[in-house]
């Protein structure tokens, strides 16, 4: 098994695609941080101005844990579309070129093959979330040096210590991670079907803006729908930084999360197992 999984981690570093979603990463990160250095305080005036005629706002406001929380906000749009890039082509990228009738004829079952595929793919998910993270939040630290964070809610605003900072952030990657995989699983799930790398990608990333779309909307009808999708979920980390942290919604929300990945994967694996790979 461990020569299976090593073997489909070789297959997704040999293709450019995906140093893609680090070359991302590292843009995106690397200009807010150009960015913040530059013209920081303005924007950080601008987002607290509501509350600065309230009370008073002293001290060093902009600062690593308060900037890591900013870029995370800011790639919520970007990181599935950066996982489903990779994940959507596992199987159907296979498919299309034809080798997985030559898998086919291997020492091992297709449930190993499919699981050690699956892994490789949450390894790499791991891998962009630890990127992002160093990025982010360490380097964040590095540039602007640590202090109290204070946190916009839609009815208020929070203020974290120093201290009580850091392992929040380590609850938020383990969510973020979740919610990637639940979108990793979502592709790999159509990319058993699909019998080319365009198809699941596409499907993936309109569901997610179809599901985004309906969350912002606020329309009565839509409330009844909205506990149901799973983008819904998918933001809970940000609930990990307020006080008191409603731990009850949290854990609602990964548990939903992880119903939506069992599901995904085990659909994936059924049709995987009994799909006709040799015609």
């Amino acid at each position: 098994m461990l020569k299976l999984i090593y073997a489909e981690l070789f297959k997704i570093a040999s293709k450019p695609r995906s140093y893609l979603g680090l070359l991302a990463i590292t843009m995106i990160v690397g200009l807010i941080h150009m960015a913040m250095l530059s013209d920081g305080k303005n924007y950080i005036d601008f987002l607290f101005n509501s509350f600065s005629q309230t009370f008073d706002i002293s001290g060093k406001i902009i600062n690593g844990n308060l900037i890591a929380f900013i870029i995370l906000q800011m790639l919520v749009v970007q990181m599935p579309l950066l996982v489903a890039f990779v994940t959507g082509d596992i199987i159907s990228g296979e498919s299309a070129g034809g080798t997985l009738r030559l898998l086919a004829g291997k020492p091992f079952s297709r449930t190993q093959l499919f699981f050690a595929k699956y892994i490789a793919s949450a390894i790499y998910t791991a891998v962009l979330i630890l990127w992002l993270g160093i990025l982010s939040l360490i380097v964040g630290r590095i540039l602007f040096g640590d202090g109290d964070m204070m946190v916009l809610k839609s009815d208020g605003l929070t203020v974290l210590r120093a201290n009580d900072v850091l392992w929040r952030y380590g609850f938020a990657f383990i969510i973020a991670f979740l919610s990637l995989m639940l979108i990793a699983s979502y592709s790999f799930c159509i990319s058993a079907f699909a019998e080319n790398s365009i198809t699941p990608i596409v499907i993936c990333m309109a569901t997610i803006i179809i599901f985004t779309i309906i969350g912002t909307l606020e329309i009565p009808f839509f409330d009844y729908i909205k506990p149901a999708l799973f983008t819904t979920h998918m933001i809970i980390w940000r609930n990990v930084f307020y006080n008191p942290i409603e731990w009850n919604e949290i854990i609602l929300s990964v548990a939903v999360m992880l119903g939506y990945i069992a599901a995904f994967t085990g659909v994936a694996w059924y049709h995987f197992k009994t799909k006709d790979i040799l015609s």
